[in-house]
């Protein structure tokens, strides 16, 4: 090898070393904050039990540590106990000797902005979810067990595809863990007015009678809506409700998933997001999409219409607007979703206008031909018999066909009628 040869190696080796010994650093003093952060958060938020706390992790007295507490003072009048990730990324220091961390910190709520449960740590978490800590480990899939491991029974969640859309589906103990979240700590946290889906004393009904005899309709659809909210907006939405840090991690770890490699080959989200199955999603993004919804009922205003949305279904009516699906589409990107514009629809008071499945020219109604249909199946039941009627296997189909006449019943008393006479008749 040429001396220039031996040269350039001998430089790149250097340069290696360096960029090792910075990341080693980084690590170090990432350690070193982390176990100044965890001491500090379990004393008086003084400078002298600060500084006591800090020498008795550290095992010394380095000058440093002087101008970080001062700093930290500074920043943080009061101790930010449901923060110790956002404090140690604000301490920073030098790490010269082993950490001898020989306290631990528990977190507790500082402030709640609504009526929901206070938990402060994770181990008043799992004493809410009526789980162990191992156990509320393992739900939360902090090791990647369910991205990861190849047996299917192994996994959270079981996986179905309906056409282009996977439904991530949570297996029965998980499912029970989110609809504890859903009941007791979702509840309580306010979704906008104009969200109806999923939403108590709200459903398609309401969504589409705000559209009833308007001069346009224009409807627009979300694509991958659940898809689209990913584990950092819940997150977020979790401390916004006021729990820590990591009760806040922990529930957006048992609210959202990471797709396994072997199905996620046609999705166009992989990082971890909100599953379409899971009990908690629809809340979750009615939550999330608060600023969506609050931004398009003014722009809504600014154009003199009335503006719903049922789930990532989007509703405007009243005088033509131009350029609205734009302005629309402008907003939607900002606030983290995609508009569809293949399912972009613009009608005026001679098409016919449809939301939800319901025809909203007059009023809110089922399509004539689905109402002809349902009457159809429910005479030939009454002929026939259910079995022989229910050509589709529904497995309870007389639960099946009472929902239709439900359906198809809300708001119309003369169809009501009709299908109630026919329905008894069937069964």
């Amino acid at each position: 090898m040429s001396t220039a040869a031996h040269r350039r190696r001998a430089l790149a080796l250097r340069a290696t070393q360096r960029r090792h010994d910075r990341d080693s650093s980084g690590h170090a003093a990432r350690v070193v904050a982390g176990a100044l952060a965890d001491a500090f958060l379990t004393v008086e938020w003084a400078r002298g039990p600060l500084l006591d706390a800090g020498y008795e992790v550290l095992g010394r007295r380095p000058r440093w540590l002087g101008p970080v507490v001062t700093a930290v003072l500074r920043a943080y009048r009061e101790a930010p106990a449901d923060r110790p990730r956002e404090l140690a990324g604000f301490i920073t220091a030098p790490a010269r000797q082993p950490i001898r961390v020989r306290r631990a910190t528990a977190t507790r709520t500082v402030r709640q902005r609504w009526d929901s449960p206070r938990i402060d740590d994770l181990a008043a978490l799992a004493e809410f979810l009526d789980l162990t800590p191992d156990e509320l480990d393992w739900f939360a899939d902090r090791r990647g067990i369910n991205r990861k491991h190849p047996d299917h029974k192994v996994r959270h969640y079981s996986y179905t595809w309906i056409g282009e859309r996977l439904i991530e589906a949570p297996k029965s103990r998980l499912k029970a863990i989110q609809r504890r979240v859903l009941d007791d700590l979702l509840g309580p946290l306010p979704v906008h007015a104009a969200a109806h889906g999923f939403v108590p004393g709200r459903s398609v009904h309401t969504f589409a009678a705000l559209h009833t005899g308007q001069a346009a309709l224009v409807r627009l659809d979300l694509r991958a809506f659940f898809t689209s909210v990913t584990a950092g907006r819940i997150y977020g939405l979790f401390r916004t409700a006021g729990y820590p840090e990591p009760v806040a991690h922990t529930l957006t770890a048992l609210c959202t998933t990471r797709t396994p490699h072997t199905v996620s080959g046609r999705l166009e989200h992989r990082t971890p997001h909100l599953p379409q199955g899971a009990p908690t999603s629809p809340a979750l993004a009615n939550l999330v999409a608060f600023r969506l919804d609050r931004r398009l009922t003014g722009l809504a205003a600014r154009y003199g219409l009335v503006y719903s949305r049922y789930a990532d279904d989007l509703a405007f009516s009243g005088p033509p607007a131009s350029r609205l699906v734009a302005a629309v589409t402008a907003v939607a990107h900002d606030e983290g979703f995609r508009v569809n514009p293949a399912k972009t629809r613009v009608r005026g008071r001679g098409d016919r206008q449809q939301l939800a499945g319901l025809v909203v020219n007059s009023h809110p109604a089922v399509p004539r031909a689905s109402y002809d249909r349902l009457r159809a199946v429910l005479h030939n039941a009454a002929r026939d018999g259910l079995e022989a009627a229910n050509r589709d296997g529904h497995p309870d189909f007389a639960a099946h066909l009472t929902g239709l006449v439900a359906w198809a019943s809300h708001g119309h008393p003369s169809r009501a009628a009709r299908l109630q006479r026919l329905l008894r008749a069937a069964l």
